[in-house]
Parts: C-alpha cells; sequence; structure tokens
C-alpha cells in the first residue's frame, strides 16, 4: 500500500518503529496572492474560487457530507479535491482532528486554532510576510508541535497542508536555501507549470534585492520574502514534535521545502530536531509525476526518507477520481498521509480505501443538494 522511494534505510526504521502507533492528523491552513496569478495552480477553476479552496477543504474534512456547505467544494478544472481522501480516512478511523488557521483571508466555518497569522502577498513582491510575524509563526508553530507530541502516547503526527498556489512558494522557498529544484517541483496540473513558476521566482528574488547566486538567506528571512504562513508553522510544529514522536510532513514538494527550511533551521540556530523522526508522506502520483522529479528533489534536500501510497484509482467508478491517473490534482489536505496512514496503523487495503473513499462520493452525490459541484 506504500513505497518507500529515498532514504530507504531511514523510512524503514520509521515504518517499524510507528506502525504499531496510531496518527494524530493536523492540518495547517494558509493562503498566498500568489495563488492568484492565472494559471498558476487548478486547485479552483479561477483565481476567485481559489480564494476559497481551502475554506471549503477544512469545512469538508471537520464535517463531511452535509445537506448544504457555507462554502461548498469548488468545482476544479479536472477531478476532485483529494480532501474526499483524507476525510474517508479519518471519519472511518475515528484519526483525532486539529486544524490551524496560519494566515487565510476568511476565517474557518468550523472549529479552528488561530495562530494569528495573515495572507501571505505574492512572492513576486519579494515582501511575502513582515519578519516579526514569521518569527510569532514559528513560536506558535514550537508551542503546538509540542503540545501535540505530549499527547501523543503510541501516537504518531501527521502534519498537512492546504495551501493554492504553495508548491509555487515551495520553489521558492527551495531556490533560496540554494536547493537545485528547477525543474523538479510539482503542481496540481497535469503537466507542471515549470516556467511559469521559475519566473514568478525569478521575480520575487529580484524585487526582495536577493540574487539567485548568492549565499542561501536567513531561512526566517527566506520565509518573509517568499514563502507562505504554513511553512513556517509545520516546520517548527515538526522541530519540538520530532523530538518526542514521530512525524510525517504529509505533502509532496511542498513538504520537502518544509523539510528543507527544518534542516536549514536547526543548522543556524539554537534549536534542535530528531530528524530520524521526521518522514515526507505523499501520493503516487506526486512521487511518480513525469513532469517533476520528485524522488530527485528529496536527493537534493538529503536523507530525507520520501513515502508514497500506491492507491490506485485506474478502477475506479468514478471518472472524477480516474482523472488522478492523468495527473490532475495529486495531492492536498494530507491525502496521501492519511492513505499511508490507513494502511500502516489500520491495515487498510487498497480494495478498502477505494470502497471507502467511493462511497464518501457516493453520499455527497445524495445528501448535498448542489450535485453540480461534483
Amino acid at each position: 500500500m506504500f513505497h518507500i522511494y529515498t532514504a530507504q534505510s531511514l523510512g524503514q526504521k520509521w515504518v517499524k518503529t510507528y506502525q504499531e502507533f496510531s496518527p494524530i492528523f493536523a492540518c495547517i491552513l494558509g493562503f498566498t496572492n500568489t495563488g492568484l496569478i492565472p494559471g498558476i495552480s487548478a486547485a479552483g477553476a479561477t483565481p476567485e474560487a481559489r480564494k476559497y479552496t481551502a475554506i471549503a477543504d477544512a469545512e469538508f474534512l471537520i464535517n463531511g457530507v452535509q445537506s448544504s456547505y457555507h462554502y461548498p467544494l469548488p468545482p476544479l478544472t479536472q477531478g476532485v479535491s483529494p480532501v474526499f481522501i483524507t476525510r474517508a480516512v479519518v471519519e472511518t478511523c475515528d484519526i483525532p482532528i486539529y486544524l490551524f488557521n496560519a494566515g487565510l483571508p476568511i476565517f474557518p466555518t468550523v472549529p479552528f486554532i488561530d495562530l494569528g497569522g495573515q495572507p501571505a502577498n505574492c512572492l513576486t513582491t519579494g515582501k511575502a510576510l513582515p519578519l516579526p510575524l514569521v518569527y510569532n509563526l514559528f513560536q506558535q508553530g514550537l508551542n503546538w508541535g509540542e503540545k501535540l507530541a505530549n499527547h501523543s502516547k503510541k501516537k504518531y503526527l501527521i502534519l498537512s497542508e492546504c495551501v493554492v498556489g504553495g508548491t509555487t512558494t515551495a520553489l521558492a522557498i527551495l531556490t533560496g536555501l540554494g536547493i537545485n529544484a528547477r525543474g523538479k517541483v510539482n503542481s496540481s496540473h497535469p503537466s507542471c507549470n515549470h516556467e511559469q513558476k521559475e519566473l514568478v521566482v525569478k521575480e520575487g528574488f529580484k524585487n526582495a534585492g536577493c540574487s539567485l547566486n548568492s549565499k542561501p538567506i536567513n531561512p526566517f528571512e527566506l520565509v518573509a520574502a517568499v514563502g507562505d504562513p504554513m511553512q513556517i508553522v509545520v516546520a517548527a510544529m515538526a522541530i519540538t514534535a520530532s523530538l518526542k514522536t514521530g512525524v510525517m510532513l504529509a505533502g509532496g514538494t511542498q513538504m520537502l521545502a518544509v523539510y528543507a527550511l527544518i534542516k536549514a533551521i536547526i543548522n543556524t540556530s539554537e534549536y534542535h530536531a530528531n530528524l530520524d523522526n521526521i518522514i515526507v508522506g505523499t501520493t503516487r502520483w506526486v512521487a511518480e509525476d513525469s513532469t517533476g522529479d520528485t524522488v530527485g528533489l528529496a536527493k537534493c534536500i538529503g536523507t530525507v526518507p520520501l513515502i508514497a501510497t500506491q492507491l490506485n484509482f485506474s478502477y475506479s467508478s468514478y471518472e472524477q477520481l480516474k482523472i488522478y491517473e492523468q495527473g490532475y490534482v495529486k495531492e492536498g489536505v494530507g491525502a496521501g498521509g492519511s492513505a499511508i496512514a490507513a494502511s500502516l496503523s489500520f491495515a487498510w487495503t487498497q480494495e478498502k480505501l477505494l470502497n471507502s473513499i467511493e462511497n464518501l462520493i457516493n453520499n455527497y452525490h445524495r445528501n448535498y443538494y448542489d450535485r453540480d459541484q461534483l
């Protein structure tokens, strides 16, 4: 049900250590105006729709199928939100969920923990977030990572995200840390828009007054210049939580960037993390995306175990799921991490996971009044 693509020995050690544990699921929501650039993301059919993607995903993640929603799931160009994968697992397995607002334009309509952040300016400005806010979000993340780990007896922590445009801010962070990520990141498009992303990042560094060929800058200053609010929060949570339990960074390119950020922080400050306790968990659609190079990117970052669910929608009865096999959507809201957890902690088979996801979609069709949303 899952495969270890990089740093196999460390990945196998993590799996062996935590396979008898159960997960705690945390989703950190954020927003960057980078996501409003036309064509930059397919996580919402239009820039306007993308403003509400994280809000809608959060509502569905917490409430599941309802007859109506404050913010219905926005229609995608192709496919269906990956939150259906995550919700199918957390609902059936009764996994505890913690929802964090790191910086959204609109508050979620479901219970959440507010970290006092704000949406990031477009990274092209070179002034994405105020530096004092970055440090404050980091401290909030440290505190919550410790709190969640203190409740983790025989539990590991899944840290997921929902940030539209986040693969582009991930590219910016990786680039600023001196990692050659060109042509390696992923996107929600079936074929990654590398050229567009790279031009956006180049403009951001130019306006930040940084040369792409210069020595990597301070990681906090880097996030303030071209990052998004989720990145620094998840990095901080993982740093403190890893000292006490296992951490799965649930996502693809975005979480590889967070892992790189963690390494930069602990290498340039007094903070410490147990990197042996941290893995990146994603989907096969990300790990094997032929229009990017996720495995190569992980290797460029260092000894990071990259694990991916082998979930396959080829034989699904829903076209909205089959389209994943053509490269659309790929990942989000901890879909890969939750699918891995279903297998690791609850011994789910591929058939059971697919049936659970399809049953959820079927219930959504039958109970939600606006069926055109799928």
